[in-house]
């Protein structure tokens, strides 16, 4: 699952200003639903991580070069979904089945259509750059300022993608209470109604390119409350002379780089 952080649109640009060109992978997350849906894992990876980007496909049939060493949301500014994948599958030898993608105003909608979400911050928040002030304790949000909070990372933590996390996190369990609360994955007709709020800011692979397909995969995941969601982070290392970069950790002792998550 990736955010992007695309301008595209009018829409987009209220929500997070700049320009219409480029995008970047700001957000990504390699989820993991048990096969009976009883449970799920979802693990964040920094987006300034340091990884090997393989060669990727570009639109014009040629071929980008593999490297070592750059930041894993290049792989989207390059080669788009296609490149944020195999760059997945390169860092974590793991198969994606399935791709999503959303933008800012489509995750403004979804917050939007479920009627906000409640969610606790443990310290204030006064951010300029993504426009959010919240005093420390729960708080309901609109889609708005949801957003926001998923784009904060100044004045908390360490300034970086590592501080941001969390939020996220604490974000992905609150909209799985919400949706839980309206008892919306029983309720066709209304699921339906949410999906078509946000399709149009979705991008997919070709298994999930319809209303029908997204909402099987949600119906599929109705008896799964949040205490059964695991979130992770990817864990990563600062790389030396690079302070905004992160390094993968490795399993083998002493070493850095791209290793195997199980």
């Amino acid at each position: 699952m990736l955010g992007s952080d695309s301008r595209s649109g009018e829409a987009n640009q209220a929500l997070g200003g700049g320009d219409s060109g480029g995008a970047r992978s700001d957000t990504a997350m390699v989820v993991h639903l048990d096969a009976g849906r009883t449970g799920a894992t979802v693990v964040s990876i920094p987006r300034d991580t340091l990884v090997d980007r393989p060669s990727c496909p570009l639109e014009d049939g040629e071929p980008t070069r593999a490297v070592s060493g750059v930041m894993f949301n290049t792989a989207y500014e390059v080669g788009g979904p296609v490149c944020a994948v195999k760059t997945v599958e390169t860092l974590t030898d793991v198969r994606m089945d399935h791709y999503v993608e959303i933008d800012f105003a489509g995750f403004a909608r979804l917050v939007d259509a479920l009627g906000g979400v409640t969610v606790t911050t443990e310290e204030d928040i006064d951010d300029d750059r993504s426009h959010l002030t919240l005093d420390a304790g729960t708080h309901h949000l609109d889609g708005k300022d949801a957003l926001a909070l998923a784009r904060t990372r100044y004045g908390i933590g360490d300034g970086s993608d590592l501080g941001r996390i969390p939020l996220q996190h604490r974000l992905v369990k609150a909209l799985l209470d919400r949706i839980a609360e309206q008892d919306l994955l029983t309720s066709p007709t209304r699921l339906y109604e949410v999906a078509d709020t946000v399709t149009g800011s979705l991008t997919t692979d070709t298994g999930l390119d319809s209303l029908p397909e997204l909402t099987r995969l949600a119906q599929s995941l109705r008896d799964l409350p949040s205490d059964k969601v695991t979130t992770l982070t990817l864990p990563v290392v600062p790389a030396p002379g690079t302070p905004t970069a992160w390094w993968r950790t490795s399993r083998r002792r002493g070493a850095v780089g791209v290793a195997e998550v199980r």
